[in-house]
């Protein structure tokens, strides 16, 4: 360093305090957002202790999203009151996104523990199993529409997911009626859903019913789901139960599991009464 500049720091010494290279400090010198305190007259930059403090607000703003045409903006009118209202504002911007990463942290959470749950699961075996309710949003009805109708509703549904942040990381299930199973139509779905463990919005949710369910697993393409749906009614009829009002279907293992359809799992949740109950 210097003899001149004993208490200054050159470009480089600088850039490595504040943990950035020399191009982004001559960038910034060279926009006029960020200048040396001191230019030699052979070019040399220097820089004071004093303005790490200014870089790092600098880079405080560029974390949280402004752009440097905004932040040079506010540099040109600094003061103690537009500093304050400008950390103020980037604090709420700063609270939601964190409240966005911590729906995303949800998620994540809640695949894992899906895939580590499947793990323990005999997809072979179908069981009559008391569950409690659950609270869904519903898609718009879906039942007896064309393919193209079929496909513009899921792209609303999954757009109105996102756009209300009701995607909570759980499978988007379907819900067939009771007269679709009885007619064999269990493609033709009544509603697309998403399960709410934690509703926060006041929206027309749909609470399933708190009762038992014949629970069962088909393997590979959907087109050939009325046979594990034959199982199923055989498995009730073994058993003395007979059909409630709806059933859902809701992916285990799919495209993000497992490459082939073929090999697919897909779970089924068909309400169920006992025949001794009636």
């Amino acid at each position: 360093m210097s003899n001149n500049y004993e208490k200054h720091f050159t470009t480089g010494e600088f850039a490595k305090l504040c943990k950035v290279n020399k191009q982004t400090l001559i960038y910034y010198d060279q926009i006029g957002l960020f200048s040396p305190i001191i230019k030699d007259g052979k070019g040399y930059r220097y820089y004071s202790l004093a303005q790490y403090d200014y870089f790092s607000v600098i880079e405080l703003l560029k974390e949280v999203g402004m752009s440097l045409k905004e932040i040079q903006a506010y540099m040109e009118n600094k003061s103690p009151e537009n500093f304050v209202n400008l950390m103020r504002k980037q604090k709420l911007i700063l609270q939601e996104k964190i409240k966005e990463l911590k729906l995303i942290e949800n998620m994540i959470d809640t695949k894992i523990e899906g895939i580590e749950n499947a793990s323990e699961i005999d997809f072979n075996k179908i069981t009559i199993k008391h569950c409690p309710k659950r609270i869904l949003y519903l898609s718009k009805q879906i039942k007896n529409t064309t393919e193209k109708q079929f496909v513009e509703a899921v792209s609303d549904f999954i757009d109105e997911l996102y756009r209300s942040k009701l995607d909570t990381g759980h499978p988007i299930g379907a819900i067939v009626n009771k007269g679709q199973m009885e007619t064999g139509e269990i493609e033709n779905y009544s509603y697309l859903y998403m399960e709410q463990p934690a509703p926060i919005f006041d929206l027309p949710y749909f609470v399933t019913k708190a009762c038992d369910y014949c629970i069962g697993y088909h393997f590979g393409e959907v087109k050939h789901i009325s046979k594990t749906y034959k199982k199923m009614f055989d498995y009730m009829e073994k058993h003395n139960y007979i059909l409630g009002e709806f059933a859902y279907e809701e992916y285990v293992y799919d495209a993000v599991i497992r490459d082939d359809e073929s090999n697919y799992i897909m779970k089924i949740l068909i309400e169920v009464h006992s025949k001794k109950s009636n």
